[in-house]
Parts: C-alpha cells; structure tokens; sequence
C-alpha cells in the first residue's frame, strides 16, 4: 500500500507542470453513480487518467444487489492534440462487487466476488472553453471475475460448491460516459 501511495504521490508531483484535468462523469452522476477521474499530459500526443467508479446501492429495485468499485488507469493517445479531438486509449483495471450479473437477472442468484479488466477506450474532447471539456467515450474488454454465488432470498449458503473462488471470464462493455472536465492548470 505504502508503494501505491509513493507512486501517486510521485505522479501528482512531477504532473503538476502540465495540464491537468479533474472530472466527473455526468452520465453515471444521473443514477447516482459517481466516476471521478484525473487526466494529466504525458507527452506530445498522450495523456494518464486514473478513475474511479463507485455504487453504493445495496440493490436498484429491492431484489438485484448493485454495489461495486472499480478502478481503472488508463494511456491516452490524442490524434489531434491533447484534450482536443479523437483519441483511443488502452487500459487494465480492478473491481469488487457484489452484484447480480446479466445472466443471472430474473433468478434469485447474485455475485460477491472481485475481478480485473483489460480493455480500450474510443473517446471525443470537444473544448468549451480555455477551463472546460466535454470528454465523450466509450470502452469495454476483458473481465475476469473470481467470486462466491450466493442466494438473494434469505436461503444460506452459497449457490455454487466451488472449493475457492468460482471464476467468469466475459468479454463486456464496461466503460461510457460524458466527462465534465475541468483543467486545474
């Protein structure tokens, strides 16, 4: 943990002579799920963003558990310019969850477990002005999900008798959005 500090903290120091943007993710925002994120220029044509993601709904309807974290650094590469135009970019990333995936909706089955993405995202900056950017994007790729089934009507135990973790790995899109940024310098 002590390392994971060090290096955000190093990367923040040696950032804070570019641009660098703060953000939130307005589409997620509408359902009360928050995605912030920090973008910083790494070089001509390419940017780092770190983000995070969060639900903290115990379900969305009273019957599907909807609670996960996910937290995703991702290269950027700007064709254009840096925070203006088309870009691509590439990234892996780490959840936990406990939620009832899309195969398993209308069952009384849900997920508890943790997982690691590898994936790409496709995005569009549109400037506003000097301080603001619209950051419109889309992404998906790997998941693979280790985790414990469990029933979601009151019956103990757990659904599935795997001796350690039950394992899924899904191509998925995971990722989408509409950044609000803001550039702090």
């Amino acid at each position: 943990m002590k390392k994971i500090l060090l290096l955000l903290l190093l990367l923040f120091a040696v950032n804070l002579q570019s641009q660098t943007y703060i953000k939130a993710n307005a589409f997620t925002a509408a359902v009360l799920i928050p995605n912030v994120a920090i973008e910083t220029s790494i070089g001509e044509k390419t940017t780092f963003q770190f983000d995070v993601m969060a639900s903290f709904w115990k379900s969305f309807d009273g019957h599907h558990p909807m609670k996960f974290y996910t937290f995703t650094p991702e290269i950027r590469y700007h064709f254009k310019e840096k925070y203006d135009g088309l870009y691509v970019g590439v990234h892996t990333g780490f959840d936990t969850y406990e939620i009832q995936k899309w195969n398993y909706w209308g069952t009384n089955l849900y997920e508890d477990g943790f997982g690691y993405r590898l994936g790409a995202t496709v995005g569009y900056n549109v400037k506003l002005n000097d301080k603001f950017n619209l950051d419109c994007f889309f992404g998906g790729g790997w998941h693979q999900g280790f985790y414990h089934g469990y029933y979601n009507d009151g019956t103990p135990g757990r659904y599935e008798r795997t001796k350690n973790w039950n394992k899924s790995g899904e191509w998925l899109p995971y990722r989408g959005g509409i950044m609000i940024s803001y550039k702090l310098n």
